[in-house]
């Protein structure tokens, strides 16, 4: 079948698909409804600010970046949101009789239908406005809008094809579910050089846009500059460059087709050997205490590694409570102290310790048959989180005051860390039995529907009370800052402030343990309800 005969079915198959999956819900038609408002508003916004550099000394660089930073989103999105677009997956079509090329053209054009296609049209649109100057500048960028389109949707696609084993397996929805990281990490980089830009001007961009100009499809908007400044052979050059990218990403997309659709799933085929493989303890697990606390740190830390959920919070935690004082340390704007918020990002993983599990908690729950073996199993959960955070606390705070200069407050930085950690230790393991709230496996959703008052209370009430019971260390911490002669004894903030954390999780652990043995039904329940 060729490719003018099967492009039109594929357009209209695209259209079934988006339509069909409206009428699902009305929930997700108005979900949908209202990102495509957004998007096109945020689109038409965006268009307006493009159109509005026009004659800016960087217009050049701005727009050259933001195409650079586009064609970078096409190429990771369908790694983290695979789900996002079914026809994505080509493998759903290996039964059918149809070759590769024209295949190809058809996937093409329908990729060409949506919103996405549209936002990227909008920002290409404005970019050719910014920095086109004469009538061959703007024919050219037609024809460099079409090119940079095309190599954004080409790019995605033959990214999902090389991956789509990847992406339809447990490891590819593992990739998704961290997609929040990713997000978190570029916020803090986009803050760190909106500031770095705001100091210096735009003309910081510069240099980074002189090398994205010859990468694709950024190079398609260089052409258009180039050809309004009069360098007809640059721009040339650089329209060839894109076409050439496009050209290979199809080839590229066009192999992979014909592999998938040629070749049998190797990750359904059993290894020969697999089966003869035994499972043996691992090398962490003979490191750790015998007996029930050893089998439930153990426990705890492989949900850290395996599950996707677990993995991803912990992960986003640990970047983001690293980011936020080094970052601000380096920039020269924070302080020391900004330290804390390493301890108090990992200490959040300490809440809701029992929605964690899941409806598999009942399992847990069969074991805990008095005040003892609630209060066993908390202590030893707090142990498994104690043994990432105690030592990754003191790095960042190690780190922070290198990057400061400031050494003298070291000691006060690590005591005010270690006691936000026993307090947020001792709030979350009350609050873990008084407020538990189901994690759905499935999705990005972190609470199940109905309990999002349970898990504001959980997270931000708890999350007040460790402040409220740092107040003496805080207040210690000031009285010795402006004494005036506190500074000679500032050292004893950390054994001060280490004694009061450990203090502070013993009691909340001792507290929290009559309150799990006594509401065991309850948190199954609310912990299984998603």
């Amino acid at each position: 079948m060729s490719a003018d005969a099967i492009t039109p079915v594929f357009v209209r198959l695209k259209l079934s698909l988006l339509r069909n999956g409206l009428r699902q819900s009305g929930g997700r038609k108005a979900a949908y409804i209202t990102s495509a408002v957004f998007a096109l508003l945020f689109a038409a916004l965006q268009l307006i600010g493009l159109i509005a550099l026009r004659g800016h000394a960087h217009a050049e660089s701005v727009v050259v970046l933001a195409v650079a930073v586009l064609g970078l989103g096409w190429a990771v999105m369908p790694l983290f949101f695979p789900s996002g677009d079914e026809t994505l997956d080509p493998t759903r079509l290996v039964m059918l009789p149809l070759r590769p090329r024209p295949l190809v053209r058809a996937l093409l054009t329908a990729s060409l239908v949506g919103i996405g296609p549209l936002f990227t049209l909008c920002l290409l649109a404005g970019s050719v406005i910014a920095v086109a100057r004469g009538g061959a500048a703007f024919a050219v960028g037609v024809v460099a809008v079409v090119l940079a389109l095309l190599v954004c949707v080409a790019l995605a696609r033959a990214v999902a094809a090389a991956n789509v084993r990847l992406l339809t397996s447990r490891k590819g929805r593992d990739l998704a579910v961290l997609s929040g990281l990713l997000i978190a990490i570029g916020a803090q980089i986009v803050n760190f050089g909106a500031q770095r830009i705001g100091a210096s001007g735009l003309g910081e961009l510069d240099p980074a846009a002189g090398i994205l100009q010859w990468v694709p499809p950024a190079s398609a908007i260089g052409a258009v500059h180039a050809v309004g400044e009069g360098s007809y052979g640059l721009a040339a050059a650089q329209l060839a460059l894109t076409a050439g990218a496009l050209a290979a990403l199809l080839a590229l997309w066009s192999r992979h087709l014909t592999r998938l659709m040629t070749s049998p799933d190797g990750s359904t085929l059993p290894g020969a050997d697999s089966a003869a493989k035994e499972r043996s303890s691992t090398g962490l697990g003979r490191l750790l205490p015998t007996g029930r606390t050893g089998t439930v740190m153990e426990r705890s830390l492989r949900y850290v590694w395996r599950d996707p959920k677990t993995k991803a919070a912990w992960v986003t935690s640990l970047a983001i409570g690293l980011i936020v004082p080094v970052f601000n340390a380096w920039q020269g704007t924070g302080s020391v102290y900004f330290a804390c918020f390493a301890a108090g990002m990992l200490g959040i993983q300490m809440y809701n310790q029992f929605g964690q599990d899941t409806s598999a908690f009942w399992i847990v729950a069969m074991t805990i048959s008095s005040t003892r073996d609630a209060y066993v199993e908390l202590r030893a959960r707090a142990y498994a989180l104690l043994l990432i955070t105690l030592p990754y606390a003191t790095l960042v705070t190690v780190l922070t005051t290198a990057v400061l200069g400031d050494w003298r407050r070291l000691p006060e930085a690590l005591g005010l860390s270690f006691a936000l950690l026993g307090a947020m230790l001792a709030t979350g393991a009350w609050t873990s039995a008084r407020f538990p709230y189901s994690i759905p496996q499935e999705g990005y959703k972190n609470v199940a529907p109905g309990q999002t008052g349970l898990a504001w209370i959980s997270i931000f009430g708890g999350m007040m009370a460790a402040a409220l019971l740092c107040a003496p260390v805080i207040a210690l911490t000031i009285w010795l800052n402006v004494s005036a002669d506190g500074d000679a004894w500032t050292w004893l903030l950390l054994p001060v402030g280490t004694a009061y954390g450990a203090a502070l999780a013993a009691a909340g652990l001792k507290l929290a343990a009559p309150q799990t043995a006594r509401r065991l039904p309850e948190i199954l329940a609310a912990v299984s309800k998603g």
